[in-house]
């Protein structure tokens, strides 16, 4: 495939006001995404619970404040990815208790109920 010679075209962008703000990276988003993977890596041992909810709270938050800045915070890729990995998290925490009483009520059922007294005992 060849091309054309000449200058390639420049898409023109939109000139900005002076007093607009630089577009930066919400710190909030980067709180959501730490916590929402120790959220996920300790969720199975039940700690993640605590930080996969304190990501979902941030999260919301971050959402809201992305929203009326009008553009001007991103890091909405980030937010996306440590809210999915706080769910995951929640919901490795839930597997692992439903695991827990599944193999409590098991060896339960299996454990004689009552006194186990000697046969010659009246």
């Amino acid at each position: 495939m060849t091309t054309a010679p000449g200058q390639v075209p420049v898409a023109h962008q939109a000139l900005r006001h002076p007093l607009d703000p630089d577009p930066v990276r919400s710190t909030k988003a980067r709180a959501v995404f730490a916590l929402g993977l120790i959220g996920a890596l300790t969720g199975f041992f039940v700690g993640g619970v605590v930080p996969s909810t304190i990501a979902l709270c941030l999260a919301r938050q971050a959402r809201r404040e992305a929203y009326a800045s009008g553009g001007f915070l991103t890091g909405g890729d980030r937010l996306r990815r440590g809210e999915q990995l706080a769910w995951a998290g929640l919901v490795l925490a839930a597997v692992a208790v439903v695991a827990a009483v599944v193999i409590g009520v098991v060896r339960l059922a299996d454990a004689p109920f009552g006194h186990d007294y000697a046969p010659n005992f009246d």
